[in-house]
């Protein structure tokens, strides 16, 4: 996800947003623990991609204060 799709989301889009990747990260890391990920770097970028939406989620909140 690119930094101008997350800054055109609203908050409870962003939060939706986070709670499904982290999902998906979850079962990637479970795949990977069983058997080897054909590309394991996107376990890096969902883990990456999460932290900025996180980020996000944050100014935002910061904003509105």
């Amino acid at each position: 996800m690119k930094q101008a799709e997350i800054n055109s989301l609203s908050i409870a889009d962003v939060d939706e947003k986070i709670q499904e990747l982290q999902k998906q990260f979850e079962e990637l890391k479970m795949t990977h623990a069983i058997s080897p990920l054909e590309n394991p770097a996107q376990i890096r970028s969902l883990r990456r991609t999460i932290a900025r939406l996180q980020t996000a989620k944050t100014q935002k909140e910061q904003e509105t204060l």
